[in-house]
């Protein structure tokens, strides 16, 4: 039990940061939204940041885990370990980012965004930031310095979201004259209305130069260390695990990389009847699957807290019980996620979006499904990371992401974003099964499948039947769907009234 704890402690830390610091993001798409109130005008924003996310896989390279795999094992080489993948990932990143800001004019032609060649230099610097501080962030989790993990989170998200109010609220105020006359000589000196959705980019870029101060402490002692013998061990660990990560991404960023492609224009029609383009269309597509990514939070505050737990523990007899009570509880969190967003996604989208996005609100509960298999994969994955057989990662995605590039490719035209979201469903639900029944042959895990299943079923149904019954009234609607989340999270209690019932008796105690 000590053990499961220090994982829930230390699960809960990540989970504060990703949640909070998510939450914060999630400020930025009302903000966002109404700043740019045209859908047209967000696509290349959602699309740059998907090529960001790809390119970030190959700008890492596996490092990441590899440094998990070498540091948390022995944790004396940490310091050499430490030097020797953040050189190997400031090599690949530099020698990549000098690439694509030379090349940035050609890119943006290439991608049809003639004119936002800037864009994608600011692009290119995020990823190489991005890609250097995950060292540092790793070395903090495997020193278990989880607090110093999410104080630098936090603080780099509130600095973000500072600079996306700064310049998408504050600074086109100003030079209406709507406050602050005095300082209008001086904003029109910083501000240029025509950079427009760039702004995004630029906030992030500067928030992210925050970090190699905020992580100072987290880069002490280090030194440029290029020894081949070594780095080589380092490679052979990686290569898969980036293979593995980068079909990973192909497979969940398809979507807006095909849509505007694949999509007819006048496929869909706004509110007032006028057809919209295929760049309306990736803009509330990719908005509205922002709100998806709630169940994303726990996934990736899991995985924070687990790749070293399990890491340092892959010896121990009992890892397979521990890590088949975990996935059940991590898979009764992501249904309640599921059940809570869904019942109420229409009040989240009100909050959340402007009208204009609000007519892809539908797909956010196939969505969400989705991810939640998803993170059920990524969950039991670890078997092939604890037993060196990073192959069939690979090989699992390589599966999903051809599932999703031909998928795409055949349901887009006929199905708009809906056949986006058909292809990632079905794509993650393959590779969860694929990855259950050959780590079951290679590293045996007693997992509760039937419990699993049931809990989704159930959701499953309840949502269905409450989309298919909608409440017009909102004033009724949401106390309903409310009561009836309530009444779910009371059903799940009793059926765990085993475990969660020593639980309670516990904590009274304590009290």
């Amino acid at each position: 039990m000590s053990t499961f704890k220090k994982l829930a402690s230390d699960t809960a830390l990540y989970g504060v940061s990703t949640i909070l610091g998510r939450l914060l993001n999630y400020v930025l798409v009302p903000i966002q939204t109404y700043a740019f109130a045209r859908p047209k005008d967000m696509s290349s924003n959602v699309e740059f940041y998907s090529y960001i996310a790809l390119l970030l896989v190959l700008y890492t390279f596996g490092l990441e885990t590899a440094f998990f795999r070498f540091a948390a094992r022995k944790p004396e080489v940490l310091p050499k370990t430490f030097n020797e993948t953040l050189s190997l990932v400031l090599l690949i990143s530099g020698t990549a980012t000098v690439v694509l800001v030379y090349l940035a004019p050609e890119i943006s032609v290439w991608l049809d965004y003639p004119g936002q060649t800037t864009f994608i230099r600011w692009s290119a610097l995020i990823v190489a930031i991005d890609a250097i501080i995950a060292i540092p962030f790793a070395r903090l989790r495997v020193e278990n310095k989880a607090r110093q993990f999410v104080k630098v989170k936090l603080l780099n998200v509130g600095i973000t979201v500072a600079f996306n109010v700064f310049f998408l609220v504050i600074c086109p105020d100003v030079i209406l004259g709507k406050y602050l006359a005095d300082l209008k000589p001086f904003i029109s000196y910083i501000y240029d209305p025509s950079v427009g959705p760039g702004y995004i980019f630029l906030a992030n870029l500067l928030a992210n130069s925050f970090y190699f101060l905020l992580l100072s402490n987290a880069f002490r002692g280090f030194r440029f260390q290029f020894n081949w013998p070594d780095v080589k061990v380092l490679y052979i660990y990686a290569y898969p695990i980036m293979l593995t990560g980068l079909a990973n991404v192909v497979n969940s960023l398809t979507d807006r990389l095909f849509l505007r492609h694949y999509l007819p224009d006048g496929f869909y029609t706004g509110a007032n009847g006028v057809a919209l383009t295929s760049e309306d269309a990736l803009g509330i597509y990719g908005n509205c699957f922002k709100l998806s990514v709630f169940m994303a939070l726990a996934t990736q505050s899991f995985r924070f807290a687990a790749d070293p737990f399990f890491f340092s523990r892959s010896e121990d007899k009992n890892s397979p019980e521990l890590l088949a009570e975990v996935t059940k509880w991590f898979t009764i969190v992501c249904v309640v996620i599921w059940v809570g967003v869904s019942l109420n996604v229409d009040v989240i989208g009100a909050a959340m979006l402007s009208p204009a996005y609000r007519q892809g609100l539908n797909i956010v509960p196939l969505l969400l499904l989705g991810n939640l298999f998803l993170g059920v994969y990524q969950n039991i994955g670890l078997w092939y990371k604890l037993t060196d057989k990073t192959k069939f990662g690979t090989l699992f995605t390589l599966i999903g992401a051809t599932i999703t590039i031909v998928g795409n490719i055949a349901l887009i035209p006929v199905m708009g974003y809906m056949g986006c979201v058909v292809v990632f469903l079905t794509s993650s639900f393959v590779m969860l099964v694929l990855c259950y029944v050959l780590g079951e042959k290679y590293y045996p895990v007693p997992y509760n499948v039937r419990s699993a299943a049931g809990y989704i079923l159930v959701a499953g149904l309840l949502i269905w039947a409450c989309w298919q019954f909608p409440i017009a009234n909102f004033w009724i609607a949401v106390p309903v769907h409310m009561a009836l989340f309530g009444m779910f999270i009371v059903a799940m209690l009793f059926v765990e009234r085993r475990t969660v019932q020593p639980m309670v008796a516990r904590l009274r105690k304590r009290k």
